[in-house]
């Protein structure tokens, strides 16, 4: 039983680790777009009718989807990086800056 669990929760962490990857890129798109299509005007309006407030929160929204998508992508990449290891239990590990270790083998 305790098998099944593990394997479900396996899938579960997969199913996420996929659903994260998808948001990555969602907020992607978000933080691609642009915010004005023309100039600022002397009255701190855009020609798209945009206040400078306005212009402001979306360059906050911007930045918070960036932010964002480097936070969930790097938690995706911890969790698959567990699952390999525990799906591959025999692989060695690479350590980093272990010179000798690497030229030794």
């Amino acid at each position: 039983m305790a098998s099944e669990d593990r394997e479900s929760i396996l899938a579960k962490k997969k199913r996420i680790c996929s659903a994260g990857r998808v948001a990555v890129n969602e907020l992607i798109k978000v933080a691609e777009e642009s915010i004005l299509s023309g100039r600022l005007n002397p009255d701190n309006t855009t020609d798209d009718g945009l206040a400078a407030d306005k212009l402001t929160r979306a360059a906050q929204a911007k930045k918070l989807a960036i932010f964002d998508a480097f936070e969930i992508l790097a938690k995706v990449e911890e969790v698959e990086k567990e699952i390999e290891d525990i799906e591959n239990p025999g692989k060695q590990k690479d350590i980093p800056g272990d010179f000798t270790a690497k030229r030794a083998k």
